[in-house]
C-alpha cells in the first residue's frame, strides 16, 4: 500500500536505525518489569515531531493515520491503535538526555554525508548567528509573580498539611483582576496600590508558614526559598525570577524593534555556507556574550561531522573571539578580498534558517522543562531542519526522474506536464 518513491520511504531506508540501537542500548534493562518500547519508535516519532512542527500528543495521533509514518517508525503491518501513550515521549527524553539528543542530530548529519549531500569543503566554511529560544510562560510583570507565588504556596502548604491562617484567595483574586483593568485605563497609582497589596499577601502567607514550618524540607522549602527571592527582588536587579515554574528563564535583549525583551535562553547556530545545513545548536545559560559561544559552537560542528572548520562567517556581535580561536578564521566585516567579501554575504542566509527553525521545528516556543528541556528542544529542531532538507533531496531527485524519463510520454500520462517545468 506504500509508494517505494516516497521521500520517507526512502529516507526510511537511509538512515543507520542500528547506531540508535547501539548508542541508547545500554540506557535499557532487560528482565526487569514491562519490557521498554523500540528505540527506532521513539527515535522515529522525535524525529517526525520536529520535521512536521507536531506536538506530543498530535504526532502520535497522526501516527495513527499515517502509514509512511509508521514505515518509517519501523512498523511492517498498519497499526491501527497508538503504539504508546504520550507521557512515554516525555520519560525517554528524561532517559536519553541532552548528550542523547546529539546522537539524533548526529545521524542527520551522517545521513547527508552517506547521501553526499554534505561534503567536507561544505564544512570548512559556515555561518554563525544566535538567537533566543522563548520559553512557554506569561509575560512576567511583579503583580502575576506575586499572586502565582502565593498561590503555588497555599497549595504546597496543604499537602504538607500545613493549616494557614488565611489564603487570600478571593482578595487576592480580586486584586489581580483590579491591578490589570488599572494599568489598562492608564491609572498607575491605583495599578500600583494593587500590585502592593498582592506582595503583602505574599510575605503574609510566606510568614505563616515560617512560623507553623520552621524547618520546611524537600519541595516546600525550594518554594519558600523561590518567594523569597520574588518577594525581594527590585526592578533594575540583576538575576532576576520571571518564572514560578520556569526559574532558569532569562530575559534577553537582543535589540529588535518589536519584540524589545524575549524571555527564555540564547541558542548559537552553526549551518555551512554552501547547503545550509545546521551542524551545530545548543541551548546556552547565563546569557553569554555571543564571542564567547562560538568556541563551543564550532567544537560541537567539528564532533558532529568528523570534519575540520577552517572559515568562519559571522555579525559583529562575535567581536573579540578571534583571540579565543587563532586557529579559525573568523571573518565579521568584508575586505579587499573580493571571494572573501562573497562568502560573507552567505551569511545572511543563517536568518531564514533560524526563521524555519522557530516557525517549522518548534523552537519558537518551548514547553520542555528545566535547562536539559531548553537544550533538548533546542537540538531536536535542528534535527527537524535537516530532516525536512533530507526530505526535499528525495522529492528533487524522483521529481527530476520523472522529468527526464516521461516527458515524452502518451497525452495522458501526468509527465507530460512536467516537461515546460523542467524548461
Amino acid at each position: 500500500m506504500l509508494n517505494r518513491r516516497h521521500p520517507l520511504y526512502r529516507l526510511a531506508h537511509k538512515i543507520d536505525w542500528g547506531f540508535f540501537e547501539k548508542e541508547f542500548g545500554p540506557l535499557y534493562v532487560e528482565k526487569v518489569g514491562r519490557p521498554g518500547l523500540p528505540i527506532r519508535l521513539m527515535v522515529g516519532l522525535h524525529f517526525l515531531k520536529h520535521a512536521f512542527g507536531e506536538s506530543d500528543e498530535s504526532v502520535v495521533d497522526r501516527f495513527v493515520e499515517n502509514p509512511y509514518w509508521q514505515y518509517f517508525c519501523g512498523f511492517e503491518y498498519f497499526q491501527h491503535t497508538f503504539p504508546l501513550d504520550p507521557t512515554s515521549l516525555v520519560r525517554w527524553r528524561k532517559r536519553i538526555k541532552p548528550e542523547g539528543m546529539e546522537k539524533l542530530l548526529q545521524e542527520t548529519i551522517a545521513t547527508a554525508q552517506r547521501g553526499d549531500l554534505l561534503r567536507k569543503s561544505d564544512v570548512a566554511r559556515v555561518n554563525a548567528d544566535t538567537t533566543v529560544q522563548e520559553k512557554a510562560i506569561a509575560f512576567p510583570t511583579d503583580a502575576r509573580l506575586y499572586h502565582k507565588m502565593r498561590r503555588t504556596l497555599v497549595t504546597a502548604a496543604r499537602c504538607e498539611g500545613i493549616e494557614l491562617r488565611q489564603s487570600y484567595e478571593r482578595v487576592g483574586k480580586q486584586a489581580l483582576l483590579l491591578q490589570g483593568r488599572y494599568g489598562y485605563a492608564r491609572q498607575p497609582k491605583r495599578s500600583k496600590r494593587e500590585t502592593k497589596r498582592l506582595r503583602t499577601y505574599l510575605g503574609r502567607v510566606m510568614r505563616d508558614i515560617r512560623r507553623k514550618c520552621p524547618k520546611p524540607e524537600g519541595r516546600l522549602s525550594n518554594l519558600l526559598s523561590t518567594a523569597e527571592k520574588i518577594f525581594r527582588q527590585k526592578r533594575n536587579d540583576s538575576h532576576k525570577l520571571y518564572s514560578v515554574h520556569a526559574p532558569e528563564v532569562e530575559c534577553i535583549a537582543k535589540g529588535k524593534a518589536h519584540k524589545k525583551y524575549e524571555f527564555g535562553c540564547k541558542v548559537p547556530v552553526v549551518t555551512t555556507s554552501r547547503g545550509n545545513w545546521v551542524v551545530g545548536i545548543d541551548a546556552l545559560h547565563g546569557n553569554p556574550f555571543d564571542g564567547h559561544t562560538l568556541k563551543r559552537s564550532i567544537g560541537q560542528a567539528e564532533r558532529l561531522t568528523g570534519w575540520t572548520v577552517s572559515d568562519v562567517f559571522c555579525d559583529r556581535g562575535y567581536k573579540g573571539a578571534q583571540q579565543t580561536m587563532p586557529e579559525k578564521s573568523i571573518h565579521m566585516t568584508a575586505r579587499k578580498n573580493k571571494a572573501i567579501r562573497r562568502w560573507l554575504k552567505r551569511r545572511a542566509a543563517i536568518e531564514p534558517i533560524i526563521g524555519h527553525l522557530k516557525s517549522d521545528n518548534r523552537m519558537d516556543r518551548n514547553h520542555l522543562k528545566g535547562e536539559d528541556g531548553d537544550r533538548m528542544n533546542a537540538i531536536l529542531a535542528g534535527c527537524g531542519f535537516n530532516l525536512r532538507k533530507l526530505l526535499r533531496s528525495f522529492f528533487t531527485f524522483v521529481f527530476g526522474w520523472l522529468q527526464i524519463h516521461h516527458s515524452e510520454g502518451d497525452a495522458g500520462y501526468p509527465g507530460r506536464f512536467l516537461a515546460p517545468m523542467a524548461a
